[in-house]
């Protein structure tokens, strides 16, 4: 179990809730800050603001600690539904004060002043803002997958490069499988490899299409998000045992062989 530190005074009970929720999940998962990165995609540092309440955490990555600690994550994004209402209200709420209020000054009507007015416009201001700046990511993230899939499928035969690793800050994807058979192989509209090794931890275009031959084939990953890690390795191995082929959970030159020619499942 985790010793954590004490939240900052003032949090709106609902964001404090949440952050405890989350924590819970993560002693739950047995992995310390830096394995939870590898297994989420959102950084070290982003866990530990968001596990200590410095930073409100994206519904993602509350989706992704719920993956990981085998919880459902409908409560919890509806409760981070409404954290992220109180947090974009003004973040900790002013703890209580125990002293007597100070006597008002005597309003006359020259010393009158809007403050009310003044104080909804500026929140109303705020809402719009947020609500555009959250608009303009979203559409940014669609655009970037879209570019992301244009570009795999202009890449046709070109020859694939080694796939990165698993960083700390690296961003979630979903990619979209568009499956089709030429020549007798399968393709998913990813890469054209045939041969370039894949294993655990990397990541990239390449790991999404064996991603998506391994779904067609019958023995689904998971999520194909491009990450090679423990679902897909066991993917591959049932997919190799099945085939008759050594069994390593290494996407090699004979497994790629047997997924661009498998029959579905």
């Amino acid at each position: 179990m985790s010793r954590w530190r004490e939240l900052p005074a003032g949090l709106h009970p609902s964001v404090h809730q949440l952050i405890v929720r989350l924590r819970t999940l993560k002693d739950r998962s047995g992995l310390s800050t830096r394995r939870l990165a590898v297994r989420t995609g959102y950084s070290a540092k982003s866990w530990q603001r968001y596990l200590n309440g410095r930073a409100l955490p994206p519904a993602e990555a509350v989706r992704a600690i719920c993956r990981v600690g085998g919880d459902d994550p409908a409560r919890l994004l509806a409760l981070h539904e409404i954290a992220a209402e109180r947090w974009a209200e003004g973040g900790p709420v002013p703890a209580e004060s125990h002293e007597e209020p100070a006597a008002a000054p005597a309003r006359t009507a020259g010393n009158r002043r809007p403050y009310g007015r003044h104080l909804r416009v500026a929140v109303t201001a705020g809402a719009v803002v947020t609500v555009v700046s959250v608009s303009v990511a979203l559409l940014l993230a669609v655009r970037l997958t879209e570019a992301r899939a244009q570009l795999a499928r202009e890449r046709g035969d070109a020859v694939a490069t080694t796939p990165a690793t698993v960083t700390a800050d690296l961003v979630p994807v979903i990619y979209t499988c568009r499956l089709e058979r030429l020549d007798g192989r399968w393709y998913a509209g990813l890469s054209r490899t045939r041969d370039l090794l894949l294993s655990n931890t990397q990541v990239g275009l390449e790991v999404a299409e064996a991603q998506c031959l391994l779904r067609r084939a019958g023995t689904a990953p998971g999520d194909i998000d491009g990450i090679f890690g423990p679902k897909t390795r066991r993917a591959v191995e049932r997919m190799q045992k099945q085939n008759g082929l050594i069994v390593n959970g290494v996407v090699d030159p004979p497994t790629w062989k047997a997924l661009r020619e498998a029959d579905p499942k």
